[in-house]
């Protein structure tokens, strides 16, 4: 299986995370998605009123450099230590 393939494997697998997840995890998984997606940020900062775009923007500007290879590979390995974690508390 290649990068892309996995990366999107593990893109539907991120939508079964538990509600329990943090909305930092999930502010972390929405930055590299869209790093490895769009690339670097292409849009202005959201005001300060509207402020779940504006922690969105703020994640995905906290991995911009990164290459398309190393976000998707950060995204899979975050997406399987957030399963790992919600099957661990599960059990």
């Amino acid at each position: 299986m290649g990068l892309q393939e996995e990366f999107e494997e593990h893109a539907e697998k991120a939508k079964t995370l538990p509600d329990s997840t943090t909305n930092e995890n999930k502010l972390i998984l929405y930055g590299l998605y869209k790093q490895a997606t769009v690339g670097d940020v292409n849009t202005g900062r959201p005001g300060i009123f509207n402020l779940k775009d504006r922690a969105k923007w703020d994640a995905w500007k906290a991995v911009e450099g990164k290459t398309k290879e190393e976000a998707m590979t950060d995204y899979i390995t975050k997406v399987k230590q957030l399963l790992e974690e919600a099957a661990a508390s599960t059990s």
